[in-house]
């Protein structure tokens, strides 16, 4: 079962966009071509936001990571180079996604978006047109490249500046793609104390600062 997201705004709003993947694969496991089938000529954006929501959001989704930080690297080249349809190699089409994984995914996103979506709206113009473009495209290449590393504790900024992104493209809202170039920065920061810790204590340093911040967050 496939259909298409409409690029048209008037076809819907994005978070119903999110509930129609629900219908996908009628409640079995699906895959990740599944859904790039599924969002058809929007996919860019809404697969830019599916797939940092894990990292980006407190989603559980664990071992998701890297595997999509790879896709999230490949689908940033295409973009930059001009395709209109995203593709993606046959070894993440085949890539399982369980079902109450998927389920919590999508409805997580389509929850978000339900709240959010009365704040976002197309502005400023300038800023998500073809001018920008290469821009954030060296920043999506940017931060799914961060992602991928495997750094205890440092995904979650990378992936807010892919969501924020992928925001900003289906929603063409400027003031989103402004935030992801402020996580941006902030991710950048984070990533320079990581390799620095590791640098001048190893790993063990790198440990005993997950330890501090995970008991300041929990």
């Amino acid at each position: 079962m496939t259909f298409s997201i409409m690029t048209d705004h008037g076809f819907g709003t994005l978070s119903a966009d999110f509930r129609r993947l629900l219908a996908v694969k009628g409640g079995s496991d699906m895959t990740l071509g599944d859904i790039v089938s599924a969002v058809g000529d929007r996919g860019f954006g809404i697969l830019f936001v599916l797939l940092s929501l894990p990292s980006a959001l407190p989603v559980p989704a664990p071992g998701y990571s890297t595997p999509f930080g790879v896709v999230l690297f490949l689908l940033s080249l295409q973009l930059l180079a001009g395709r209109p349809v995203p593709w993606i190699p046959e070894w993440a089409s085949r890539k399982i996604i369980r079902r109450s994984t998927a389920d919590r995914m999508i409805k997580s996103t389509a929850a978000f978006f339900s709240f959010v979506e009365r704040f976002i709206r197309p502005r400023f113009p300038i800023l998500t047109g073809r001018t920008a473009a290469k821009g954030y495209c060296l920043l999506l290449l940017a931060m799914s490249g961060l992602m991928i590393l495997p750094i205890p504790l440092t995904n979650t900024l990378p992936a807010m500046v892919i969501f924020c992104v992928g925001v900003a493209m289906t929603e063409r809202d400027g003031l989103a793609l402004l935030a992801a170039l402020c996580f941006g920065v902030a991710a950048v920061l984070l990533y320079t104390a990581a390799f620095w810790l590791i640098a001048t204590y190893g790993l063990q340093g790198m440990r005993e600062a997950k330890e501090i911040i995970k008991g300041w967050l929990f």
